[in-house]
């Protein structure tokens, strides 16, 4: 997710302080100037007297992220940044090619061992380099070069993906059911996620200028669901593209894998391209406290917190990404093609939220409107997993990615207004910790429930669980339920009226 700069305002800028709290302002140092134009002549003779200097100059640390501070920008105006130009274009054509190879590792795990609890398992394998390196890989973001460290990650995806093409061309590795090698592979393209996703989110503000960072913002999230919208949908596409021939040992997942190595040598070769704004970094030495400064400043900050273990946990119990093959297969009886229409229907509710945020955005009520939209959530996954229709599961699949597009924007921009630039790396590792788990680690989950109770009965259970989150967090987190405007302030009034600690200086 993107997040705020903050702005250090005056000649002194150069030097580093100690992270304010949210929202505390800092004054502009004194100048000093020289004798001859600070001085005039006194009324009372030849004795000289001192101007009075101008009244210090406040700097609003969050006024990047405060849409209510400034002028609304143009609709393409991130767009003038030939930086912003490249990322967007390199981005889209890599998440295409990203979730149209998890649609051919998917069909392709449960055509060798027609085993849920196994299809699961591609979920976890993902997420435990995360798990074990995330907060390691933000320390990292805040500390080198995040281009370098970009490039470093998808070339090892790059290597990843060609081993899984390899695998694929040669069937004899996956006798018996064997497919564990496919887990392997999975580990690191994990691993290079781990690393890629807090140093991609830190990146953004060194695009653009900061008038155009909200629009920056809001079309990164417009394009990442429109290749998560088409990417599966290519990828179910081509795995059943008929070929023969010489053709003929491509068909199925190694086509698709072929495409994603493609998108993958484009977006380095793009992204090799960009030349960001210089950014001054703190040399911190790496130690526990570094590391886990962005955890810890996200559980002092109660409204952050929140919104983060919200979505956590809904989207974790709720999630049905990872049993979609067998619904396609043995309940709805769609195929591969089917299979990549519901994976696509999500992103096609997102879009359609996304494109509709940018002309109406959320501008009252926001925390009321983000747990109103996660119990929806809830509720359309419900009717997902009881229906036997394609069409009213495409349907309620669309009511979820829309939903749960809600609450990604107002999470992102609690995250955005809550986080010193100094910390920007730390705390975006935390929340790709929190969605990695929601994503990857929920489909392990939805693989180990539908391996207990059956893939129908897992997903009304999680739809409920869902409907008992919000509940809960509504409950627990006031400030959430109290956040009113997307703005600096309104966030600050409703973390100062109930929060139980400040957060950290």
């Amino acid at each position: 997710m993107a997040h705020i700069s903050i702005l250090r305002c005056g000649p002194i800028a150069q030097k580093r302080d100690p992270p304010l709290p949210l929202g505390t302002p800092s004054l502009q140092a004194w100048p000093s100037q020289p004798s001859n134009t600070n001085r005039g002549f006194s009324p009372w003779g030849s004795l000289p007297f001192v101007k009075p200097r101008k009244p210090p100059k406040v700097c609003n640390h969050n006024y990047m992220a405060d849409p209510a501070s400034r002028t609304p920008s143009r609709a393409g105006d991130a767009f003038r940044s030939r930086n912003f130009r490249l990322y967007q274009s390199a981005r889209l054509m890599v998440i295409v090619g990203a979730e149209a190879q998890s649609v051919a590792v998917a069909w392709q795990v449960y055509q060798i061992t027609h085993s849920a609890l196994k299809l699961g398992l591609t979920g976890l394998a993902l997420f435990l380099p995360g798990l074990l390196c995330m907060l390691a890989a933000g320390h990292a973001a805040d500390r080198y070069d995040r281009r370098r460290i970009i490039l470093a990650c998808y070339t090892l995806q790059a290597v990843c993906t060609a081993a899984l093409l390899w695998l694929s061309l040669t069937p004899w590795t996956f006798a018996n059911g064997r497919v564990w090698p496919i887990y392997a592979v999975l580990v690191g393209i994990g691993l290079g996620r781990a690393f890629s996703g807090p140093a991609a989110s830190a990146l953004l503000p060194s695009l653009v200028p900061k008038d155009h960072f909200v629009n920056a913002v809001t079309w990164g999230a417009t394009i990442y669901q429109i290749a998560n919208m088409s990417g599966p949908a290519i990828g179910g596409l081509l795995f059943t593209l008929p070929l023969t021939g010489i053709l003929a040992p491509w068909q199925g997942a190694p086509i698709v894998y072929l495409l994603t190595l493609a998108m993958l040598s484009c977006f380095i070769l793009l992204v090799s391209m960009i030349r960001p704004a210089p950014v001054e970094r703190k040399a911190t030495a790496f130690s526990a406290r570094t590391v886990l400064a962005g955890l810890e400043y996200v559980f002092r900050t109660r409204i952050l917190l929140g919104s983060i273990s919200l979505d956590l946990f809904a989207v974790m119990l709720g999630g049905a990404t990872a049993l979609l093959p067998i619904f396609a297969t043995d309940i709805l009886h769609a195929g591969p093609r089917g299979l990549g229409l519901l994976r696509a229907m999500p992103s096609v509710g997102a879009l359609i939220i996304s494109l509709l945020l940018v002309t109406r955005p959320i501008k009252r009520r926001a925390g009321a409107t983000m747990l109103t939209c996660v119990a929806i959530f809830g509720a359309a996954t419900i009717v997902f997993g009881l229906s036997r229709n394609l069409y009213l599961s495409l349907a309620a699949l669309l009511v979820t990615g829309a939903s749960d597009m809600v609450s990604v924007v107002v999470r992102s921009s609690i995250l955005q207004l809550a986080t010193p630039p100094e910390m920007r790396g730390r705390v975006s590792a935390v929340n790709w910790l929190f969605v990695g788990a929601s994503n990857e680690f929920g489909e392990f989950e939805s693989g180990l429930t539908a391996h207990w109770w059956g893939a129908v009965r897992a997903v009304v259970i999680g739809g409920i669980g869902s409907l008992a989150v919000t509940t809960a967090a509504a409950t627990l987190f006031p400030q959430l339920r109290r956040a009113d405007a997307l703005t600096t302030e309104s966030l600050q009034n409703a973390e100062r009226e109930l929060a139980t600690a400040e957060p950290i200086d």
